[in-house]
């Protein structure tokens, strides 16, 4: 009996963080593929272990995906950049529901957005809308990243990727964290990227996106986010409770001249 445990184990995290139900997962079983050697080896060579918090970010623009997983001090080292097939739309945010417009901003992912049993080989929910979306009157549904390389609104990259992403997050949620943070971009909002594009409409939006890369890019944690004034807003103080996403924000640590977001 003691052979079999290992396997037992997996069902059961299976069963309870994925919430599809034993009986019902059929086919090769992809969703429980073990996380490579390759990315053990490369995981271990940054401190870190396939349970660790992990956090993604993409670009739009340069149609990537990276994966980053905790460290032993506490900081987040990159583990691997994906090649993003094909996201649908232009650089900009997803506004409504068939404009078949990928969107951007900063999503939690929880066990419940993960798709064992996906048309498209694995994916998981972006959880579009969030909150900035909603009180922005932005609409839309089933905002993935998946694989098969085609996309309708998604971001899709090959199944061998999801796969490996797949892996990544499922034993990151079995060792008990909660969610991970999705950062998405329209392009590594540095300085100068952002400044080439001042004649946008998306302009101040993408300021207030290059708020929260900014703060990972200095201390190298996926900063809190929540929303108010129709902004996101990023690590506030404890203790601020639930804001209202149109109400006024609180005192915290951001610079007072934020620029007011896009009128839509």
């Amino acid at each position: 009996m003691q052979f079999f445990r290992p396997v037992a184990n997996i069902l059961i995290v299976a069963c309870i963080f994925f919430a599809a139900g034993c009986s019902s997962f059929t086919g090769d079983r992809r969703h429980l593929v073990p996380v490579s050697g390759a990315n053990l080896a490369q995981l271990a060579s940054i401190g870190s272990s396939a349970g660790a918090p992990m956090m993604i970010r993409i670009f739009k623009q340069s149609s990537e995906l990276e994966v980053w997983k905790q460290g032993r001090d506490g900081s987040y080292q990159l583990l691997k950049t994906f090649a993003i097939c094909t996201f649908s739309g232009t650089l900009g945010p997803k506004m409504a529901e068939g404009d078949r417009q990928a969107p951007e901003g900063f999503y939690t992912v929880t066990p419940g957005l993960m798709n064992p049993k996906s048309a498209l080989y694995l994916s998981f929910n972006l959880g579009f809308p969030n909150k900035y979306d909603r009180v922005h009157g932005r609409t839309g549904s089933n905002l993935m990243v998946h694989g098969d390389c085609s996309s309708a609104g998604c971001y899709a990259i090959t199944d061998n990727g999801i796969k490996e992403v797949y892996a990544l997050a499922r034993e990151t949620f079995a060792s008990g964290n909660p969610s991970f943070q999705v950062q998405v971009f329209p392009f590594r909002t540095t300085d100068e990227n952002l400044a080439a594009q001042s004649a946008s409409p998306h302009y101040a939006f993408w300021q207030n996106l290059k708020q929260g890369y900014d703060r990972f890019e200095t201390t190298k944690r996926p900063p809190t986010w929540d929303v108010c004034e129709k902004r996101y807003v990023f690590d506030l103080p404890t203790g601020n409770g639930i804001l209202d996403p149109a109400g006024a924000c609180p005192v915290g640590p951001e610079p007072v001249n934020v620029a007011m977001m896009e009128v839509l």
